[in-house]
């Protein structure tokens, strides 16, 4: 007998399946967003906007609120509804190839104006939807269809921290989950969940990054791409809470 672990989110029954490919984290990331939801009783009262790449996934297996804007553009665009409905949970979602390259100037001043949203970023260390390109977040030595010969810091700098950049930034939090095991994926989701409390309670600016496994573009099982995040990436990335602020 084989123990039933979740429930699907209502938001995302009824729907046919996501279409991500096989292994992909998006899917899980999109049901542990969507149960936090649920469980805050904000399923009438949130409106996700998508990035237009692999996160345009999820948008389409959820019947909530929601929007896609232009590729790069899901937090400013998030950002221009909150100041309209400053009541509702609105929240971004997209990947390190949206967030940290074609977006990267919102990234980085939604968080020093900290608008009162929340990003949420699936982060696979590649542009997923596009072909497999090296992003910001690549790995030195991760072969991509853009780095055939694997990135190396010399040619193409050195892979992108967010916890980083956002260091001594005042904001309202900032945390890295990961999507590769069970105790992973609860602590993402509380991450998440307090995220979501930090914007309704008025902190300003939240930021939870979610670490996700890419077996299509790394050319793996699904099975092999976990154990590379776990042998490789979160070494790297590390999963924690790196900033845990209080009200504006």
């Amino acid at each position: 007998m084989v123990a039933k672990t979740f429930n699907i989110p209502t938001l995302m029954q009824g729907l046919p399946p996501h279409t991500a490919c096989q292994g992909c984290g998006h899917g899980i990331a999109g049901r542990i967003i969507y149960e936090v939801i649920e469980e805050m009783g904000m399923s009438s009262n949130c409106v996700a906007f998508h990035d237009l790449a692999c996160g345009a996934n999820m948008l389409f297996a959820q019947k909530g609120n929601g929007f896609s804007g232009a590729h790069g553009r899901a937090i400013p665009t998030a950002t221009g509804f909150k100041r309209t409905r400053p009541d509702m949970l609105v929240f971004s979602y997209a990947g390190d190839g949206a967030t940290y390259s074609i977006g990267m100037q919102h990234t980085i001043h939604t968080a020093l104006r900290n608008e009162n949203i929340t990003a949420i970023v699936v982060n696979n260390t590649n542009f997923g939807m596009t072909g497999g390109q090296m992003s910001p977040a690549t790995l030195i030595g991760q072969k991509t269809t853009s780095s055939p010969k694997g990135r190396t810091a010399e040619l193409n700098g050195n892979p992108i921290d967010i916890t980083e950049v956002y260091s001594g930034m005042k904001i309202a939090y900032l945390a890295r989950g990961s999507v590769d095991s069970v105790a992973n994926i609860n602590k993402t989701k509380a991450y998440i969940r307090k995220a979501f409390e930090k914007q309704m309670a008025g902190c300003g600016f939240s930021f939870v990054e979610i670490m996700a496994p890419c077996p299509t573009n790394w050319g793996m099982t699904a099975l092999g791409s976990i154990k590379r995040m776990q042998d490789e990436v979160l070494k790297l990335y590390p999963v924690g809470e790196y900033i845990d602020g209080g009200a504006k």
